[in-house]
């Protein structure tokens, strides 16, 4: 089945789907997205994104071209057309197309572009590696210093994940300065004892919509959460360590650098979160 994509207001098959080649998304990286999970067909953590949305865009004065009922009525309309029960559904806003390629941005009255589509992910929740944990290897961190907007600047992170697939790992820990910032696409935490320790929120890091869902309930179960960085020897030698992200959920780390952590398998408390985000998450799920 050909899937059905959203630009600029069209419903249109993949294969006819087009963006000019002047879009300043495909020729200066000058957009930003958010990536939506869907479970049972439902979507998780949707407010969440557009609230971040909204503030990725501001952050860059890309005007929001629309309003959160129509994503909304967007993203719904995509996991119908596409007959997704578990997936994602991507959302793309670029500053538009001025017509001409320019460093300056474009006047104010340039349509920003939008793009959605879906992609099925069967058995989303219940992914085999929550079950085994993944590697991870570290990196320098070599980003732009504004981490936390969500720009479609992807090319780093891409190259970290292909360097850890090169070192037989699963995804790759971002260093700067020795302290970890977070991995290719997820926000990375330790635990030692009680205690969830991650990275404070800053420009350094994404504002992970996953990330602040699961700290809310970690507190509510009475976990400790301590907000602050760590080192790569500090996690190697941590009880547990996971990451969390919108696709990801909570996904144990059980090797970092070739050094089990722990014990070297999937930990208590990773499990446990896992269970939470996904049983809390589904209640308030659209």
């Amino acid at each position: 089945m050909t899937r059905t994509v959203y630009v600029n207001g069209d419903y249109l098959p993949e294969d006819q789907a087009t963006v000019s080649v002047f879009d300043r998304g495909f020729l200066m990286a000058d957009g930003v997205y958010e990536v939506v999970s869907v479970l049972g067909g439902k979507l998780i953590d949707f407010e969440g994104h557009m609230i971040r949305l909204k503030r990725s865009l501001s952050e860059l004065s890309i005007a929001n071209p629309l309003s959160d009922d129509d994503y909304l009525e967007a993203h719904r309309a995509l996991v119908d057309r596409n007959a997704i029960t578990d997936g994602l559904v991507y959302l793309q806003v670029t500053r538009g197309n001025p017509g001409d390629r320019d460093f300056a941005y474009p006047p104010a009255e340039t349509a920003p572009t939008v793009v959605m589509f879906t992609q099925a992910k069967p058995g989303l929740a219940d992914a085999p590696a929550a079950r085994s944990g993944w590697s991870v290897v570290s990196v320098p961190d070599l980003r732009w210093g504004r981490r936390d907007i969500k720009t479609v600047q992807l090319l780093y992170p891409s190259m970290a994940k292909m360097e850890a697939k090169a070192r037989g790992a699963d995804d790759a820990w971002m260093v700067e300065e020795g302290r970890v910032t977070e991995g290719t696409s997820n926000n990375a935490y330790i635990v030692r004892g009680n205690t969830i320790i991650t990275r404070e929120l800053s420009h350094d890091i994404l504002h992970g919509i996953t990330r602040a869902a699961v700290l809310r309930f970690a507190r509510e179960a009475q976990m400790q959460v301590e907000e602050r960085s760590f080192t790569i020897e500090e996690a190697q030698s941590a009880d547990e360590a996971f990451v969390t992200s919108a696709s990801a959920f909570v996904m144990p780390v059980v090797r970092i650098d070739g050094v089990p952590v722990g014990q070297g398998g999937v930990g208590p408390v990773a499990t446990r979160l896992r269970e939470i985000y996904l049983e809390e998450s589904l209640k308030t799920a659209v």
